[in-house]
């Protein structure tokens, strides 16, 4: 395997920033990089633990987010339809979040609230109803009601809100302050239209405008306390914020591998790991790059320099194209994961976790991109 190291300069431990580039919310979350240079190991037993992600404030202020069609109809339901299909949620859940948004636009509209906060927030909760084997019928109702569902992270801490329920995983004090029903009946947590505005109202309190990135973040910190799930909304956020701007629906198997690396954000980088878990719990760079494309069946090269010279190269990158740094025709010593709005999730180096951030810094050795579908 390649050295998997960074040459950045050194950073405070954990930033998280908020950033919209023009349509979306945007997550950047930075770790301390170090500089060093390291061989690299053919496996890994141990690995030194992440620091914890940080709750720290946005940095920048958003701009214009994606629309939904603000009245129900032929429009509405095409654009409704076309945003399930793009990006695997289920019709009716996304019905359910593109409602909630209309609505809200129409009793708060200071708030500016979007709908890709929405789903962000239902795929890190429940993936979107489905978690447990649910779904969500034709009323709203999920078949299979869910609990909390038990998040834990890499130190084994459980970090899920206690007592949580329904598809948005809303903590009994949100529930029963901002309960709402969408049809006028009695409101029910397990009702993916019900939970959403309930959601939405809950993230508006107080006169917020979630158009300012402090405001957002600390809004969204309301309903999911937990940074480490936090984080990963953030990078939902930027996911569905580029597709939702884009007029072509994304790459099947780069979103695949989108998806992949986000769910793994928070565990550690780990010297040559390929993230199998027990002695082999976290990745090295390339490692995360390699298996998030193997989860959507495209076989990579291991190391970041053979991935480097095995892809087409582009030059404004995608979503899902590779991030490489080095010298070319000397060595290309990291990669990652470019998940737009300037961002890309990759694995740092000992001592971090997986995380998302900006992906150009001045002085950088950025070496270009590369995109490994087409």
């Amino acid at each position: 395997m390649a050295q998997e190291t960074s040459r950045r300069r050194r950073l405070p431990v954990i930033a998280a920033a908020v950033v919209v580039a023009a349509a979306a919310l945007v997550a950047a979350i930075t770790f301390a990089p170090k500089d060093e240079t390291k061989p690299e190991a053919a496996a890994v037993q141990s690995s030194v633990p992440p620091a914890p992600p940080s709750s720290s404030a946005p940095a920048e202020l958003p701009k214009e987010q994606p629309k939904v069609p603000p009245q129900m109809g032929q429009e509405f339901d095409a654009w409704v339809s076309k945003t399930s299909g793009w990006l695997d949620i289920p019709l009716r859940a996304m019905t359910g979040y593109a409602k909630t948004t209309v609505a809200l636009s129409k009793e708060t509209p200071g708030c500016r609230l979007s709908w890709v906060t929405l789903a962000a927030l239902g795929k890190v909760a429940s993936d979107h109803g489905r978690a447990t084997g649910s779904s969500i019928n034709a009323d709203g109702v999920l078949t299979v009601p869910i609990g909390m569902i038990e998040v834990r992270d890499f130190y084994n801490k459980v970090v899920s809100v206690q007592n949580a329920s329904g598809p948005l995983q809303l903590a009994p004090a949100i529930w029963n302050r901002f309960k709402a029903s969408a049809s006028g009946g009695k409101p029910d947590p397990q009702n993916i239209d019900d939970a959403t505005l309930t959601a939405g109202r809950a993230l508006c309190a107080d006169g917020r405008d979630l158009g300012q990135g402090q405001t957002w973040w600390n809004a969204v910190s309301t309903l999911q306390p937990a940074p480490l799930l936090m984080h990963r909304t953030l990078a939902t956020v930027n996911v569905y914020g580029t597709v939702g701007q884009s007029p072509q629906p994304p790459n099947a198997a780069a979103l695949s591998a989108v998806n992949f690396a986000i769910d793994k954000i928070g565990l550690p980088y780990v010297w040559g790991g390929n993230g199998t878990g027990g002695g082999d719990p976290g990745f090295d760079c390339s490692g995360l790059t390699t298996a998030a494309y193997a989860s959507a069946g495209v076989k990579l090269m291991r190391t970041a320099h053979t991935q480097y010279h095995s892809v087409p190269k582009v030059t404004d990158p995608q979503l899902g194209d590779l991030i490489f740094y080095g010298e070319p025709n000397t060595k290309i010593h990291h990669v990652g994961l470019y998940i737009g709005n300037q961002q890309m999730i990759d694995a740092p180096q000992t001592g971090q976790a997986v995380q998302v951030h900006t992906y150009r810094k001045q002085g950088d050795d950025y070496a270009g991109a590369g995109r490994p579908t087409t």
